[in-house]
């Protein structure tokens, strides 16, 4: 594995998301001085937050799943998840609604799935369950520490028997056909595919590897943290400080200084200097090929994911909506190609509604629930449509097949805000995309934008854009991926210093 030669005692992390917080952490943790720049007053970079009218807004990811890799990120540097962030378990995970009114509840307890699949689809279909879980479980073994835990220099390095495990396990075929061969019901068959989307591929299309993503909703199981997703990164950047890592909120990093093939220095919009022996970009991709001075090398242009609106709102108490709920349209098929292919919004809507409040009520003021409603909407290099002038209007309509879809009216609706393609754009997001490049055959593994970059000898790239891809564990491994090119494989020892004298060993080097 190529790593950053030279001195790397001293790194700079650019981006206080979770790549970034990830990041700062593993290195804490490998004896490195860590200053992480951010431009936002608060850590979460594209897990934002908003306070609009007494309430507590997740203005990014809602879903959360493997809490064993959160852990790890705190382990990296020493600590323990639990001193600084709680998870609740959601039960159900999901709850699906299809348009012909059956709905099905989501476990993680295979004896609950089984006997739910049981009432929905009858005694077949609850025995491909069986077969289909142990078949994800079997691909996420084979996946995780091989191909997304790992660095890759080159397609070559893929050439391992963990490769031909991958291959014999059906990997490299169709995700909707791998499910299909356990699960030949197809509303049934969505609660397995419809993860695709977190791919921006359509599951027809998309490869079986990516199946690992529903093992990590359905079985690997959903979390929502005591505080709203904002919690968790508040947490690792706690964790962060008190492992000696500095942080600088408000400030924006405006330019690298270079000496040959090695970044020295980075320069902020406050006009300051910050000496570095290392440096990691979590920023947006475009905008750390910019800084960097560099044009990236592709036969293939980049790729972005579909984009999404949200519409935040809040309203009287409601009953009966869970805190995750699929409402699938009838056309299913026909929406990817909407979205993907026609470049306009769904004809026939399919939508994940979110309600946290259901089960953190402070996310919301006394008496009131919190609802988020997101449709996938194509990108702006797909669509050509003006968001600012149809926003508003589209929320309108979400939010009328949103209730009919779930058999329940929303009383005294506040819409809190809405989030548009316009809108990510305007924050920096390539093509106004949320979840940075699709996941297509060549913007997967080794084939994605690697986290080193040619001619730069020590600047590592962590985040979305690059390996091993989009959501917030892949998100969180890119940061431990990055470490590992700075430090090596092997970390020291973690080092627990008191975060008074670390901030004071660091001041007198800024």
């Amino acid at each position: 594995m190529r790593t950053v030669e030279g001195p790397t005692d001293r790194v700079v992390v650019v981006g206080a998301g979770l790549a970034g917080l990830s990041a700062a952490l593993h290195l804490a943790g490998r004896s490195r001085e860590v200053i992480v720049v951010e431009r936002e007053a608060v850590p979460g970079g594209r897990a934002g937050q908003a306070d609009p009218a007494g309430y507590r807004l997740d203005t990014g990811p809602t879903v959360l799943t493997m809490p064993d890799i959160v852990e790890s990120v705190f382990a990296a540097a020493g600590a323990r998840s639990a001193d600084y962030l709680q998870l609740a378990p959601v039960e159900p995970a999901y709850r699906a609604h299809f348009a012909g009114g059956r709905w099905l509840e989501v476990h993680t307890d295979a004896a609950r799935m089984e006997a739910e699949i049981r009432r929905f689809a009858g005694a077949d279909q609850a025995d491909g369950y069986r077969r289909l879980r142990r078949w994800l479980t079997r691909l996420y073994r084979a996946e995780m520490d091989r191909f997304i835990a790992a660095n890759f220099d080159s397609p070559l390095s893929m050439v391992t028997p963990a490769l031909a495990r991958l291959i014999a396990l059906g990997g490299f075929g169709r995700w909707d056909r791998a499910v299909a061969r356990y699960i030949p019901d197809p509303e049934l068959r969505r609660v397995f595919t419809f993860q695709s989307l977190y791919a921006g591929v359509a599951p027809s299309r998309a490869r079986a590897a990516y199946a690992v993503i529903a093992y990590m909703d359905t079985v690997g199981g959903v979390f929502f943290p005591r505080g709203g997703m904002r919690a968790l990164p508040e947490a690792l950047a706690a964790a962060a400080t008190e492992a000696g890592v500095r942080f600088r909120y408000g400030t924006t990093v405006t330019a690298l200084e270079r000496t040959g093939s090695r970044i020295t220095g980075v320069r902020t919009d406050d006009g300051d200097r910050i000496s570095c022996d290392a440096v990691i970009l979590t920023t947006e991709l475009h905008e750390a090929y910019r800084l960097i001075a560099r044009t990236p090398r592709r036969p293939v242009p980049l790729t972005s994911a579909p984009s999404a609106v949200i519409v935040h709102l809040g309203c009287a108490p409601t009953t009966g909506i869970a805190h995750h709920n699929l409402l699938f349209g009838a056309a299913w098929e026909e929406s990817f190609h909407d979205i993907i292919v026609r470049g306009q919004v769904m004809r026939d809507p399919s939508l994940l509604v979110t309600r946290p409040s259901a089960t953190v009520p402070s996310t919301a003021p006394p008496g009131r629930d919190l609802l988020y409603v997101l449709a996938p909407v194509p990108n702006l290099e797909r669509g050509r449509i003006d968001w600012d002038r149809a926003g508003t209007s589209y929320a309108e309509q979400l939010l009328e097949v949103a209730q009919e879809r779930l058999g329940s009216v929303f009383g005294d609706v506040e819409i809190l805000r809405v989030d548009t393609p316009a809108d990510w754009a305007r924050r920096g997001m390539l093509a106004g995309s949320p979840f940075a490049l699709a996941h297509t055959f060549a913007q997967t593994g080794p084939f994605r934008p690697a986290n080193m970059i040619r001619g730069v000898d020590n600047a590592v790239l962590a985040g979305g854009s690059t390996v091993p891809g989009v959501g917030i564990p892949p998100v969180l491994i890119s940061g431990r991926l990055a470490a590992d090119r700075i430090s090596g494989l092997q970390p020291v020892r973690p080092r627990r210093i008191g975060a008074a004298f670390a901030t004071s060993r660091i001041d007198r080097q800024l």
